[in-house]
């Protein structure tokens, strides 16, 4: 084998080789395989692809056998080899078929014994051999006993010395824990093993074959597309020696696995790496469809495309959001602008280039005319961002008068059709190609409040395109890239449409005509699958009158939420707007001040919960078939995680019981986690949900006795034929209870289950009980004990799905009367039954049973004996070290204490020194100031004989200079009287130059006199300037004396308060509490 190295050794590794969806291999650990292998569980999107898995130790395995599916049954149904029954199916059939017994409903999956198995060698079908993709000759020569011999017809290796231990039917065909599971078992009941040659083809279209060793005949084939999941046994386990394989049961959604053991071990590895050389082969050559996994069609010139409509509406805000869709009709507002979005996306064969779009049409009605098709205006086209679809979008005017008929009203329970038609030219062919699709609308008021579906959905048609290669010669141009011409273009309802127009079986004896079969009601499917959970569409669509009267009841309720307002019951029995549900239910469970439970979820979710495993498996098997939790590690599987966790840890004693994240995911579906977990605990602990869990289920036995008392009161005769045919009420209603029926029914039925429940109590689980016994009741005395369980597993919970079934059904169990006191009757009846079995009860079984008990309780109280006493060692230890830590504080303590008293001697030292400086200091600076003051006043009486003196000399001076001035105007009037003198003196009264001799002997008295006058006044300026000095020099000493008494002052201030006289008065103060606390 020329890939053995891109592949990797497959012996004893602890790793998954996964080719799920992809061209290569990609490697995934083992521990998270769970998670992504048991995602679909067969659901419709399961795609084809293989995993391979090589496993560890025996500790691994034993704690994943505990590890069951919520589905009681581990097949689903039984095949015995004395009644030779078909197999699960129908055609493809294995080399040998099991099947377990189903373990009884609400028991302990851990305590129920291993599931009985028997085999029958089925024969292969015609049908079957239609699947070969080839004719296959058996070498003789190939079953010598060496594993590996090649087949020369088909590349493929061949294995002999096998043994082939049956085969059994599986819920998660990707699990590797079921797939060991099974293992386990079909290896350790097989009676009749089966020597088979193995064949495993090394290239994609190749089959896998089970051959006869000794003549070399096929016994059953598989081929490599069908082929899901490949496992062998953990090693140092008994499963050690051998391997199996999942396979698709003929594309329907069963799932088988084939279990072999093979007498050479070492070849279990060769083989695990074949399968997976087959596989990654093929992973590279198979086209998957992007909604389920299919071979390319053996149609070569067939194209398949999906084609998808949305339609969007102008919400107000300036976007514009998808309109609502539910299985029949968009809902339109009138008057709103739309958008029209067309995605368009090849499923099968070569991938053709769509070019562009040619044009978008629309149009009022049903099989209209092309020339009554209105162009849109285009706004967008092109490949979209992961290049798997081309999209286009077109804006839509409803206004125009072309579309008025879809911008009426439509009436109430009443729709019309529109058809829209996208026309698109694709590079290889010759001409454009129209999709044209067809579908209901109603129309709404712009007004009404409408409150759509939790998910938007478009609608999705099929289109089969069968073209033509064309000649050269017939192209428009040689040089052309057209390669095909359009044959037919064919959708899928068509398709539907004509099988059912030419089928055999409408044609009416005698008159030759042909009259139409009704068609089939999609609720009414008649098929052996049970109905996923989540299923349903539940509209948030209500008449205003009914919100109205809501909105008033929940105005007054909200006035007083201790009491109920009276009309409720009458309301909730109705069923509460979808709208509502989410604040109702909260207020009817009493949720309304739930502050504290909400910061208590928020610590939960950070603790570590001992079922993290049971709730991580148990999440992806929650609502696969509602949008919000389809999703691997979306936002609602993550939300309902948290909330299934944080009850585990806060519900210590019942923890988590599988089927409480169905009820979880009901309530996410409503309101926000924290307030989905406080409402959760309310029906857990209030309502009395949790008691049904503990006492090993004691309760819910108690309520299974009560139905069937029930059943005896009122349906007598159905009551009577269960008896007959042994079907007791813990078979098809413990999911009844445990779940309050949201694990299978649908989800327009669930809510208004839980709208009773929490408004009336839990007693109303019997009023659905027996509304669905009564409505059933002449389909169920019809069938045996496999036809009951059968009945209330599959067709049960899908006529329900419509929403008439549904409120009839609502109706009538509303209208059935249950008094508290008969069932507290039935109640004592059950207890008293009790008694008696276990007083009948021999004593040997009885004393074992209290042993069993006593076995529990001791085992019990052990386990909690063994956590007290290692709380008790913990506390210990937390006590021995916060007391060492309070010793060592201590020490500490007790040193800075003594530190403290040294410090108070030095400081009581230091105050007494500081204490006689002051003193001295006081003395000096109050003598020092004693001499200012003296000096002070002694300047103040010479600076005030100062200014007296100067105040009369400046009044002496005053005077002579007025006498002068006047003697000098005396002086000058008569100088200017006399010619002579007046020619001595200018204007201005100064001596001019030329002056006689005459004059100047005149003058000499008069200037002896000026000199006197001016000696006089330098004297006087002298003694003032002399004064004035003195003054200044008494000013600065004053101001001297004054800096020197600052100085001081802040001395004295200073010393009283040092940092130290500080501490010195707070140790006092505190010496002196301590010696009054002491006294």
């Amino acid at each position: 084998m020329d890939d053995k190295g891109s592949v990797g050794k497959i012996s004893v590794s602890s790793d998954s080789v996964s080719t799920l969806n992809s061209e290569d291999f990609v490697l995934v650990s083992r521990l998270g395989d769970e998670t992504a292998s048991s995602t679909n569980n067969g659901s419709d999107d399961e795609k084809t692809g293989l995993k391979i898995v090589g496993n560890g130790s025996e500790q691994q395995l034993q704690r994943e056998l505990e590890d069951v599916l919520m589905d009681p049954s581990v097949a689903d149904t039984c095949l015995r080899s004395d009644t030779g029954m078909d197999n699960l199916g129908g055609g493809d059939r294995g080399p040998l078929a099991t099947t377990a017994s189903p373990v009884p409903p609400g028991s302990d999956p851990l305590s129920a014994q291993s599931p009985k198995l028997e085999m029958v060698l089925p024969v292969q079908t015609a049908q079957e051999s239609e699947l070969n993709e080839r004719s296959y000759r058996a070498d003789e020569s190939s079953s010598d006993g060496s594993p590996g011999s090649p087949i020369p017809d088909e590349d493929s290796v061949v294995f002999s010395q096998l043994t082939y231990l049956g085969c059994a039917s599986v819920n998660a065909p990707r699990s590797e824990v079921e797939a060991l599971r099974m293992m386990s078992i079909l290896r350790g009941q097989c009676q009749l093993p089966l020597d088979v040659t193995l064949s495993v083809p090394g290239v994609s279209e190749g089959t896998v074959r089970l051959l006869d060793p000794n003549v070399s005949t096929e016994i059953a084939n598989y081929p490599i597309y069908k082929i899901l999941f490949c496992v062998r046994g953990h090693d140092g386990t008994p499963e050690s020696d051998c391997f199996a394989f999942t396979e698709s049961h003929y594309n329907a959604e069963i799932f088988r696995i084939h279990v072999f053991r093979c007498q050479i071990q070492e070849a279990v590895s060769r083989i695990l790496y074949s399968f997976a050389t087959a596989f990654r082969r093929s992973a590279k050559k198979a086209v998957l469809s992007s909604q389920q996994p299919a071979p390319l069609t053996p149609d070569s010139d067939l194209f398949t495309f999906t084609v998808s409509l949305e339609i969007k509406e102008d919400d107000g805000k300036g976007t514009f959001s998808a309109v609502a869709k539910d299985k029949q009709s968009f809902k339109l507002r009138a008057g709103m602008d739309k958008k029209i979005v067309i995605y368009v996306q090849q499923t099968s064969n070569k991938e053709l280039a769509i070019e562009r779009c040619f044009g978008l049409l629309l149009s009022p009605g049903k099989n209209v005319k092309n020339s009554d098709m209105h162009l849109l205006d285009l706004e967008s086209m092109g490949k979209s961002s992961d290049g798997k679809s081309y999209i286009i979008t077109g804006s839509w005017n409803p206004n125009t008068p072309q579309f008025q008929p879809v911008n009426e009203e439509t009436p109430k329970d009443k729709f019309m059709y529109m058809t829209t038609a996208v026309d698109l030219v694709i590079t290889e062919v010759e001409e454009p190609v129209r999709f044209l699709l067809e579908t209901r609308v109603r129309v709404c008021s712009p007004n009404d409040r409408l409150f759509w579906p939790f998910s938007k959905r478009n609608y999705t048609e099929t289109f089969y395109l069968r073209l033509r290669q064309m000649e050269r010669k017939e192209r428009k141009s040689p040089a052309s890239d057209t390669l095909y011409e359009v044959v037919s273009l064919e959708s899928e309802t068509e398709r539907e449409k004509r099988k059912t127009t030419a089928s055999p079986g409408i044609m009416a004896s005698g008159t030759g005509n042909t009259v139409t079969s009704p068609p089939e009601d999609d609720e009414e499917e008649d098929n052996d699958e049970p109905l996923l959970s989540g299923s349903g569409d539940v509209s948030k669509e209500c008449a205003e009158k009914i919100l109205e009267t809501w909105g008033d009841l929940l105005t007054k309720w909200h006035m007083n939420l201790s009491v109920r307002p009276r009309p409720l019951p009458a309301l909730v029995r109705s069923g509460i707007p979808e709208a509502l549900r989410g604040e109702v239910w909260q207020l009817l469970a009493g949720c309304h001040n739930n502050d504290h439970q909400v910061e208590e979820y928020r610590t939960l979710i950070t603790k570590e919960s001992p079922q993290d495993s049971a709730i991580t498996r148990d999440i992806n098997r929650t609502f696969p078939a509602h949008d919000y939790f389809k999703d691997t590690g979306g936002d609602g599987q993550d939300s309902l995680y948290k909330i299934c966790k944080a009850y585990s840890v806060y519900d210590e004693e019942i923890g988590y019981c599988q089927g409480q994240s169905f009820l979880a995911a009901v309530l996410l579906l409503h309101m926000p986690e924290e307030q989905a977990f406080s409402v959760l605990v309310k029906i857990m602990f209030d309502y009395g949900l949790r008691d049904l869990f503990k006492q090993n289920f004691e309760d819910l036995h108690c309520k299974f006795f009560q139905l069937e008392r029930l059943m005896q009161e009122y349906i007598p005769d159905l009551y009577n034929h269960f008896l007959n045919v042994g079907l007791e009420a813990h078979m098809y209603a413990s999911q009844w209870f445990l779940t309050l029926f949201t694990a299978k029914f649908p989800l327009y039925m669930v809510f208004h289950i839980i709208d009773l429940l929490l408004c009336e109590g839990i007693s109303v689980i019997f009023n659905v009980a027996l509304a669905l016994l009564k409505t059933s009741k002449d389909d169920l005395i019809q069938t045996d004990f496999e036809g009951a369980l059968k009945f209330f597993r599959v067709p049960v919970p899908k006529r329900y799905r419509s929403e008439e079934n549904a409120k009839k059904l609502m109706e009538l169990a509303c209208s059935i009367k249950i008094s508290q006191k008969k069932l507290k009757k039935f109640e004592k009846e059950y207890h008293t039954l009790r008694e008696q079995q276990e007083q009948q009860e021999a004593p040997i079984e009885r004393y074992e049973r209290e042993n069993r008990r006593l076995q529990e309780a001791n085992m019990r109280l052990e386990q909690e004996n063994d956590d007290l006493a290692h709380e008790l060692v913990s506390s210990k230890i937390a006590l021995r070290k916060d007391l060492d830590n309070a010793e060592e504080k201590a020490d500490a303590l007790n040193k800075e204490l003594l530190l403290t008293k040294q410090k108070l001697v030095d400081s009581e030292d230091e105050k007494r020194r500081l204490e006689e400086e002051s003193a001295q200091l006081k003395e000096m600076c109050r003598r020092e100031l004693d001499k200012s003051e003296s000096e002070i006043k002694k300047n103040g009486s010479i600076i005030g004989e100062y200014k007296q003196i100067c105040s009369q000399l400046s009044e002496r001076l005053e005077k002579q200079q007025t006498a002068n001035r006047g003697e000098l105007e005396k002086i000058r009037s008569k100088v200017e009287g006399c010619e002579k003198c007046s020619s001595l003196f200018n204007k201005e009264g100064r001596v001019r130059a030329a002056v006689s001799s005459a004059s100047a002997g005149g003058t000499e008295e008069t200037d002896e006199e000026k000199e006197d006058l001016k000696s006089q006044l330098r004297e006087m300026e002298l003694e003032l300037a002399q004064t004035k000095l003195q003054l200044v020099e008494a000013e600065c000493k004053i101001q001297d004396l004054e800096h020197h008494l600052g100085l001081a002052i802040n001395e004295v201030q200073a010393a009283k308060k040092t940092w130290f006289n500080r501490t010195l008065s707070s140790i006092k103060t505190v010496t002196g509490t301590q010696g009054k606390e002491t006294a």
